[in-house]
């Protein structure tokens, strides 16, 4: 098969083998493939990545820079056939997606940072069978490839155990960001307040269910809200994933706050415990979607509750995969850029 790689740091289109199916694996036809910022830690400091994943338990330990890996996460396919002794759950010929996990025929990886499991920037992908999620037809391809994304917004927005009682503030209005507004409003909560960097951005908040977007240097995001009777915010949601955001947080934060971490610092990060303690503040580690937040993000999207139009910007063919993640942030980029592996 055709696929862009990432190998010592750079994207290279390449022939690979097929992959193979397993146990209890699925062989799938790739047909959409949103980029992420996950993808393009690998390309900065891919074995700083590594070797902290190796020493602190992370997700990337079974990864070496030095080999060629295909990138990913967030796809949708079509399943073309199953590895010997599958219960084949589901019918070949459909269009699925998946979370980016595989725990089938011996092998537990995350897809698309995985040299087992190649993700969604090659024409083939191996997936595991019990967490197939059908696309409807009518659903397009690359609205399907939103679903992923998505649900990492919705699982982080539940991990901080929303209530209509509470204001919320959100820093980072790109999918994951945007996906947690989104969540928090279908949630009923209010007032939320966006924070980005970016006027397109915030626009995008905005239209996701955001009363308030600000420009965090211009406006102090923790001040009170003179449009809310003078409320502050009390749940913070962090989407940004750089060195210092949580000891930031921790400073302006109310007493009894609640924070949820879910940009990925790929750095260590020091922090003034005490500060944290003062406040009696509650830190919530997020991390990926579940199965519940993919189902839920598909219904959402197929019935329109949620818009991921505002999100896709270009699309691109295997020789493009190395440009665009290069410039997947900056003022007027799109949320998501599509992969085609179809393309080259």
């Amino acid at each position: 098969m055709k696929a862009a790689v990432v190998e010592n740091g750079q994207v290279r289109v390449r022939e690979l083998p097929d992959p193979e199916p397993g146990k209890g694996q699925a062989l799938v036809r790739t047909h959409s493939c949103g980029l992420c910022a996950s993808d393009a830690h690998f390309l900065s400091g891919g074995q700083n990545v590594i070797e902290l994943s190796r020493k602190m338990g992370g997700p990337y330990a079974a990864l070496h820079y030095e080999r060629a890996f295909v990138p990913g996460h967030e796809f949708v396919g079509e399943v073309l056939d199953y590895g010997p002794g599958s219960r084949r759950s589901v019918k070949t010929g459909r269009r699925f997606t998946s979370v980016p996990i595989m725990r089938q025929g011996g092998t537990h990886a995350v897809v698309g940072f995985s040299h087992e499991c190649p993700g969604g920037c090659g024409e083939l992908m191996l997936l595991d069978e019990d967490f197939l999620l059908e696309i409807p037809d009518g659903l397009p391809d690359d609205y399907a490839a939103m679903i992923e994304p998505l649900a990492v917004g919705l699982e982080h927005a539940r991990r901080g155990r929303p209530d209509k009682a509470d204001a919320a503030l959100v820093l980072g209005c790109g999918a994951i960001g945007l996906g947690v507004i989104a969540g928090l409003s279908m949630m009923g909560v209010g007032p939320i307040v966006a924070a980005d960097f970016h006027a397109d951005r915030r626009e995008l908040a905005l239209k996701a269910g955001a009363h308030i977007a600000i420009d965090p240097r211009e406006t102090d995001p923790y001040a009170p809200l003179p449009q809310f009777d003078g409320r502050r915010v009390n749940l913070i949601y962090e989407n940004v994933g750089v060195p210092g955001m949580l000891q930031q947080i921790i400073e302006a934060a109310p007493f009894d706050g609640r924070i949820v971490m879910g940009g990925y610092c790929m750095e260590p990060e020091p922090l003034f415990v005490f500060a944290a303690q003062n406040k009696r503040l509650n830190i919530q580690f997020a991390g990926g979607e579940e199965p519940q937040d993919m189902d839920l993000a598909l219904r959402s999207i197929a019935d329109g509750r949620i818009d991921v139009m505002p999100w896709l910007g270009g699309r691109v063919g295997l020789g493009g995969v190395a440009g665009a993640i290069a410039n997947l942030s900056g003022p007027g980029t799109a949320v998501r850029t599509v992969v085609d592996p179809r393309l080259l």
